[in-house]
């Protein structure tokens, strides 16, 4: 009984949000985006979460002020609402001829593109980071992509169709973080795919790692396989300009150099992630429990 109430309850938040999305879908893209924004931006202060991203904030800038540190979280929200109802329209918004997304750095990809090469992507969860593998699919980069499971299963099905619709080509796909990943994983890396990560998000099973001069749980199984296939890892930046977007292909990272552990090549990916964090720290996902 217990189980087919909470069911129930599973399929009445899936109805919500299907009729959500159904609504959005036909809706301009700039006027979802922003009444994404509008929403969150106006419940977002009044959630647990906001507590989370506030402590976070004060950690990470510790010179910054209350007001400051009010304003910044707010607008995070804002981010937040934006990419959140920007699911619904995703297909759009990564579509080539709506022109949202510029891409730079395509010169440190030039090669990988050209001769076929495996890479393991990563990124982290600013701006929207669902518009990234749409773009490596586009790029003819064939990828997976490693996702976690929405508790949800029913809108968890729905966002995956979201997501599939994105992508056009249909070699690259998504897979959920967990047993089936780490096998989906040995398979791309013997078809010759690469690979796409978040590298942001506490991972409970993974090794303490400084991040931002703060131990911290960090995922590091990536690192691990890249030196096993000898991969190079391939840093995207992605940053938001109001409902527009940019996707940056940094410089290739070797990492073959068995003198440095596995924890020091994550404490250097950090600094870079650090980087783009304080650059553009609004578009930063503050309200996930990172540091405890």
């Amino acid at each position: 009984m217990k189980n087919l109430f909470k069911q129930f309850r599973l399929l009445l938040e899936y109805l919500l949000v299907y009729f959500i999305f159904s609504i959005l879908s036909i809706l301009p893209i700039n006027f979802v985006s922003n009444i994404g924004g509008i929403i969150l931006k106006f419940i977002g202060p009044f959630t647990i979460a906001n507590k989370i991203a506030t402590s976070n904030f004060k950690r990470i800038f510790v010179n910054m002020s209350d007001k400051e540190i009010k304003e910044n979280v707010l607008i995070s929200w804002e981010n937040l609402g934006k990419t959140l109802f920007e699911l619904s329209i995703l297909e759009k918004i990564v579509d080539e001829k709506n022109n949202r997304i510029t891409i730079k750095g395509k010169e440190n990809i030039k090669k990988i593109n050209e001769n076929n090469k495996q890479v393991i992507f990563f990124t982290i969860h600013q701006s929207n980071w669902e518009i990234v593998l749409p773009v490596l699919d586009q790029l003819g980069i064939k990828t997976v992509a490693i996702y976690r499971h929405i508790n949800n299963h029913f809108i968890n099905k729905l966002v995956l169709k979201k997501r599939n619709n994105s992508i056009k080509s249909k070699q690259c796909f998504y897979t959920p973080k967990g047993i089936k990943s780490a096998k989906d994983i040995i398979s791309a890396v013997k078809n010759n795919l690469s690979i796409m990560v978040l590298i942001d998000q506490k991972d409970s099973a993974g090794e303490i790692v400084k991040f931002f001069g703060i131990s911290a749980k960090t995922q590091t199984g990536f690192i691990k396989i890249a030196r096993k296939n000898n991969l190079k890892l391939v840093p995207i930046q992605n940053f938001r300009n109001d409902n527009n977007f940019c996707i940056k292909f940094c410089e290739p990272i070797e990492i073959n150099n068995q003198e440095i552990n596995d924890n020091e090549v994550m404490l250097s990916i950090h600094k870079i992630i650090e980087k783009w964090i304080k650059e553009n720290p609004t578009q930063w996902f503050w309200q996930h429990n990172r540091f405890n």
